[in-house]
């Protein structure tokens, strides 16, 4: 049964999902922000995007979703550790690995193999995600935040929220890109046709992503893509907008164009502040063999 909690506006102002935020603290703000997403808050009977702004005696019902059980295993999966401390942890994960478990994916993930490591992980997210401060797709390699305590998780959730962690991945993508540097500012969405892939819709939500070529090739470009927002799937979706879809991407690109386990597309830059020592931190993963290998074998222009 899902859990029902209910608030009546009296003083609250400004976005529903910050008063929500700030109404029931023991949720973190992406959490109901998630939930604000699927639809499990209503405003009055009514679903409402999360920058609503909330009126005197709106009735807020959240009906917080049931968590699925899954049996965490912990298992020893070698992990590619870039730096730990005793707040939080930055790992480079391979390409082909699943951040948490899922009823298509109950182990062999990265949460398995920190609860293997390292029993301490914050408590934030549902049960099957401790530590999981963001998440990357399976068959994109790179660098990850994992907090190992909630009060470092926070922290870095808001600075997420902020845009003030600084996240460059590299891509391949198909076609010679002109220009040197880019900006794609669309908004994101799920299609209408599809609900398991992302488009740009109009009523979708804003995306940005900067773009910067690094190396074109015969018929690809390497590019480097920061991230200004985090919407799933965001660079695969708006290189695909712009014609420019990433190589070996079997949901958004041409299959079979290049020998690869997936998309071409590496977080290769991670840089935040540490939550505890105020400490800027910036880290980098180098290119994943196959990538290099990929790369070695193109022809420049």
């Amino acid at each position: 049964m899902n859990e029902i909690l209910e608030v009546v506006i009296e003083e609250q102002k400004g976005r529903l999902d910050k008063v929500l935020t700030a109404e029931f603290s023991q949720f973190s703000r992406s959490q109901i922000q998630n939930w604000v997403k699927n639809n499990h808050v209503l405003v009055n009977g009514e679903a409402a995007p999360a920058n609503y702004k909330v009126k005197h005696a709106d009735v807020i019902r959240i009906e917080r979703p049931e968590i699925v059980e899954l049996e965490l295993i912990a298992q020893d999966i070698p992990l590619d550790v870039v730096y730990e401390d005793q707040d939080l942890m930055v790992i480079n994960k391979p390409q082909g690995m699943v951040v948490h478990p899922s009823k298509s994916h109950p182990d062999g993930t990265l949460v398995n193999a920190l609860l293997f490591r390292n029993h301490d992980l914050s408590g934030i997210n549902d049960v099957i995600r401790p530590g999981i401060v963001h998440r990357i797709d399976k068959d994109t390699s790179g660098l990850l935040m994992v907090a190992k305590n909630d009060e470092t998780h926070r922290a870095l959730q808001e600075q997420l929220m902020d845009k003030t962690v600084v996240r460059k991945y590299t891509a391949l993508v198909h076609g010679e890109i002109a220009h040197e540097t880019g900006t794609i500012d669309a908004p994101i969405g799920r299609s209408h046709s599809n609900r398991l892939v992302n488009t740009v819709r109009q009523e979708g939500k804003k995306a940005v992503t900067h773009f910067t070529v690094l190396e074109r090739y015969q018929g690809f470009t390497l590019v480097e893509c920061q991230l200004e927002t985090g919407r799933t799937h965001q660079i695969r979706v708006h290189m695909k907008y712009i014609d420019h879809p990433i190589a070996g991407d079997p949901t958004y690109g041409p299959s079979g164009t290049l020998k690869g386990n997936g998309q071409f597309l590496h977080a290769g830059v991670l840089g935040f502040t540490h939550p505890r020592t105020s400490e800027e931190l910036m880290f980098e993963a180098p290119l994943p063999a196959i990538f290099e290998e990929t790369l070695n074998g193109l022809l420049k222009k």
